[in-house]
């Protein structure tokens, strides 16, 4: 008969979890060490922490001196109120009659002279002039050549336009002797071109009645690109 080896049943045989629970003191010691070296690194080179500065400071309060109380004068006395009108008893005839004017009573000859008229100078400043035939414009063609020539280019150029009031003192023979602006437009140099054009105007006379007059009048002076 063949011998058959058969496994010993005395001491128990070593298995994994044995090891590991004997090896488990020197993990564990090792691990603690390892723990307090890094955290000893950390601390010794970790770069020093420091707070900001928080703090405020206040100015000092200023002591303000109040004025001295102002005394309130008292109110006004109140105005009395006017008397009341009475009508008066009066006796007053009622056969006042006036006396007829008649030219028997007041001839001509015996009458005052009528009071010369007097001339005023009207030149001065724009005002109204009575008339009854208004001055026109004798020179039509010769102001539109005026004012295309007087028209400032930069304006012109640029598209823009405006509309010029100007007053003309004219006197008993249609002439310009004075003129001002009247109404602007807006643009200082559309007044001055307009004042420029306004001296090649040429008028008819006015007539108050059958009279020349001087008188002053207001015609528009309008710049526009066409």
């Amino acid at each position: 008969m063949n011998a058959q080896a058969v496994p010993s049943l005395g001491a128990p045989q070593e298995t994994e979890n044995d090891r590991f629970k004997r090896s488990f003191g020197s993990w564990f010691w090792t691990s603690m060490i390892a723990a307090t070296v890094m955290h000893f690194v950390i601390f010794q080179f970790w770069p020093t922490l420091t707070a900001a500065d928080v703090s405020f400071s206040t100015e000092d309060l200023e002591m303000i001196e109040l004025p001295p109380e102002i005394e309130i004068p008292p109110p006004p006395q109140r105005i009395a109120r006017p008397a009341v009108p009475v009508v008066a008893t009066a006796d007053i005839e009622e056969d006042i009659t006036i006396a007829p004017t008649t030219f028997e009573d007041n001839p001509v000859e015996d009458l005052p002279p009528p009071p010369p008229e007097q001339e005023h100078d009207i030149s001065s400043a724009p005002v109204f002039t009575p008339m009854t035939v208004r001055p026109e414009i004798k020179n039509v063609n010769e102001v539109i050549r005026a004012m295309e020539r007087e028209y400032p280019a930069i304006l012109r150029d640029a598209g823009i336009g405006g509309r010029v009031v100007v007053w003309f003192f004219i006197d008993e023979d249609g002439l310009v002797r004075d003129t001002r602006v009247s109404q602007t437009s807006g643009h200082a140099g559309l007044d001055e071109a307009a004042l420029k054009v306004s001296e090649i105007y040429r008028f008819t006379p006015a007539l108050n009645r059958d009279k020349k007059v001087q008188v002053w009048v207001q015609f528009p002076i309008t710049f526009e690109v066409r």
